[in-house]
């Protein structure tokens, strides 16, 4: 069964959209509805939502912001967009942040239905039991390396950046790849053989079979919105050079490093959901130039050794982690000096600012120079509760001692806070304590 999020600023739109769904015959298990991006969000980060249904213009917070900060949150929600605009920007954002349809208000409510049921149905696939995948992709596929010539070429360059950019014929091969950049990511992914979790022994083809049902889910997810190329690399690896221009890099420069980050953890999530499998992802940094190919590849190398400290988690990007104040690569306990720093500041940011309109984890991670997803980790890993309930838990219980210690009406409170509506901030209160801010205070 799905849960469902439908958001617009109009009231009588959710509604009315929520009506539809509920009379669907879908396999829907809850509709939640939100009248703004804030409350959407909320509504993400505290429940398991399979699908966003969001209008585009909305507000402090538009559609496109809030796929965005939803993607970030959790890669794995689908989205369908809606807006009263038939506007080629839009629609070209909302797919580049791959949205799954773009639908033109007034809604037709046939034309709406099939396009969440084109949805629901594809994430209805059950995950296969892992014989009958693979026995299904060894009768469908020749199981070959891709382009061999190639996958040699990009691993050389990946390695010996100096020596593979030498002669007139390797550039031409490369000028194919279509690798002109000018800014570059790596991203490694590495495949446990054996998985813990398996007591069956794994032959050479299983090993070939998986490789390459990871190389075409790893390809289905980049062909979406990202100018990539994947192949296999040594070491039961497969490796995705990302790039970029420089427009599209500009338009989200701050936002890149996010991305990827969402990337690695959507692609960990279909791979294990599908295969299975713990693969382990370590994404490199940003830098301009071909020529720094070598060291993005030993930069998502190295991100992959956190696994060894870290063994519960599985996505991770070299940023995260101030090598440059190690003459040697840190030891266990400075790994967890420097961890336990980073949730330290993260709650002293919290503390301070919890009241704010429109905090997200992104925000506090920026303030302490990691990723959300490393953040996130090391918060519950540390306290035994994740970041975001945390923030909520400072929210509620200052508005209780306001409540139950001062005259301040709801809409105050709710501002005081840092909730955007009395009604949103209501939801909170009454999810959080099981009784509405009025029945405390009576």
């Amino acid at each position: 069964m799905f849960n469902i999020l439908v958001v617009d600023d109009e009231p009588l739109i959710c509604k009315g959209l929520s009506s539809l769904l509920a009379a669907s015959g879908l396999d829907i298990d809850h509709i939640f509805t939100a009248n703004s991006g804030f409350e959407a969000l909320d509504c993400i980060r505290m429940e398991e939502i399979d699908l966003l249904v969001t209008d585009i213009q909305m507000g402090a917070m538009s559609g496109i912001e809030l796929m965005q900060h939803a993607k970030m949150t959790k890669p794995w929600v689908q989205t369908i967009v809606i807006s009263a605009h038939e506007t080629f920007q839009y629609a070209q954002m909302a797919v580049r942040l791959g949205a799954k349809d773009y639908l033109i208000k007034p809604l037709n409510s046939e034309q709406f239905l099939d396009s969440v049921r084109s949805v629901v149905l594809k994430m209805d696939k059950p995950s296969p039991e892992l014989d009958t995948y693979m026995a299904g992709i060894g009768e469908s596929f020749r199981l070959e390396e891709p382009l061999p010539e190639y996958s040699k070429l990009l691993n050389s360059l990946l390695t010996e950046t100096a020596a593979v950019l030498g002669t007139e014929e390797e550039l031409r091969k490369l000028d194919e790849l279509k690798l002109h950049g000018p800014f570059f990511a790596v991203i490694k992914i590495k495949l446990p053989f054996p998985e813990e979790n398996y007591t069956r022994k794994y032959t050479s083809r299983d090993h070939s079979l998986l490789r390459y049902a990871v190389l075409n889910i790893a390809k289905e997810l980049l062909d979406q919105e990202w100018n990539s190329t994947a192949f296999y690399s040594p070491d039961e690896e497969i490796t995705v050079i990302i790039q970029w221009d420089e427009k599209s890099y500009e338009e989200s420069a701050t936002g890149q490093v996010s991305r990827l980050d969402a990337l690695g953890r959507s692609l960990h999530f279909n791979i294990h959901r599908y295969l299975h499998l713990n693969a382990i992802i370590g994404i490199s940094q940003i830098l301009k130039g071909i020529s720094f190919m070598d060291v993005l590849n030993r930069q998502a190398s190295k991100a992959i050794l956190w696994n060894k400290e870290h063994a519960d988690h599985y996505v991770f990007y070299y940023g995260d982690f101030n090598w440059n104040n190690y003459a040697a690569d840190p030891s266990a306990e400075e790994l967890h000096t420097h961890s336990n720093l980073i949730v330290q500041k993260a709650k002293e940011y919290i503390d301070e600012n919890y009241a704010q309109k429109g905090l997200t984890i992104h925000e506090v991670a920026k303030k302490n120079h990691v990723s959300p997803n490393y953040l996130s980790y090391l918060f519950k890993k540390n306290t035994g509760h994740n970041l975001w309930e945390y923030v909520i838990k400072l929210r509620m219980e200052d508005s209780r001692e306001m409540i139950l210690n001062t005259d301040l009406r709801r809409y105050e409170i709710a501002e005081r806070v840092g909730y955007e509506s009395p009604e949103h901030f209501s939801k909170i209160f009454k999810k959080y304590y099981g009784i509405s801010p009025s029945e405390l205070k009576k």
